[in-house]
């Protein structure tokens, strides 16, 4: 069966659900889930709304209709349709883990997905992406040449049509142009429990604090380092006589976990960017 998911947000108001359902409702659109939440804080609301997609309108023609139900209600919304796969790009450097575990998962069908390249700033993961038929450009990169390295980037991102870009323990600072012009379709794996422990090292940050839990963070992408929106956490604990080393090999099976669930959210349509955080609906609907 496939699917029409649209996630909606706008200020909080009396009726909405009645309003939008009914726009639904009235094209003889089957709605097969509808999960919402009110953020009574900033007086902000937020829905996705899933719909069988047995062609009542072309599309064009259900966007444009809703485009002018939305500006009635002064909705901001966001449409995908699922027999249209996200095409995901993966950025690395030499750390294996986090991107063989996303294209491990998106070949056995967990990620449903297309993942048409890996781009690397060294080539050390050629053999890898060899191993899941992914043709791997190797893109050096130095302080003079950034400019240059990142066009060659995006002039790649445009030609595959990708949607998302996952830094994958890509270990490069993107610019504030490159992140602006692809901003909320780039997820960054961060080897730390954000707020705490940003920049560089932080599990030599937390073992230097004696901390007793370890954690990775996925996050949305800004001109901020490790300042974006996050998207998914999870944590370990640890022990005093845990040595950094054994920091850091605790901490990969939390980050392949924490940015596996965060792309499936994505490419679900399951996210909504509202400042500095994130709505993230349930999995399964």
């Amino acid at each position: 069966m496939n699917a029409i998911i649209f996630l909606i947000q706008c200020p909080d108001q009396k009726g909405l659900v009645a309003s939008i359902t009914s726009f639904f409702a009235q094209r003889q659109y089957n709605i097969l889930h509808c999960q919402q939440y009110t953020d009574l804080q900033d007086g902000q609301y937020f829905m996705r709304i899933k719909l069988e997609d047995d062609g009542q309108l072309q599309r064009e023609e259900l966007e444009q209709q809703f485009t002018e139900f939305a500006t009635t209600l002064g909705l901001e919304w966001s449409v995908r349709y699922s027999d249209v796969p996200y095409r995901v790009a993966l950025l690395v450097t030499r750390a294996s883990h986090c991107p063989y575990d996303l294209l491990l998962r998106q070949q056995e069908g967990e990620l449903k997905c297309d993942i048409p390249l890996v781009i690397g700033n060294h080539n050390d993961l050629e053999n890898m992406a060899k191993q899941f038929n992914v043709p791997f450009h190797h893109l050096p990169i130095s302080k003079e040449t950034k400019p240059q390295q990142e066009a060659q980037i995006n002039n790649l991102l445009e030609k595959h049509d990708i949607d998302l870009v996952v830094m994958a323990r890509y270990m490069q600072i993107l610019s504030e142009d490159f992140v602006l012009r692809h901003s909320g379709h780039v997820i960054n794996i961060h080897h730390g429990f954000l707020p705490a422990f940003q920049g560089a090292k932080p599990y030599h940050q937390a073992y230097a604090r004696g901390v007793k839990i370890i954690g990775a963070t996925a996050h949305y992408a800004t001109a901020d380092l490790d300042e974006g929106p996050i998207i998914e956490q999870d944590v370990e604990r640890v022990m005093h006589d845990n040595s950094p080393e054994d920091l850091v090999m605790i901490g990969k099976d939390i980050e392949r976990l924490v940015l596996a669930r965060a792309v499936k959210a994505h490419i679900e349509h399951r996210i909504i960017i509202s400042g500095r955080r994130t709505i993230v609906f349930s999995e399964g609907a």
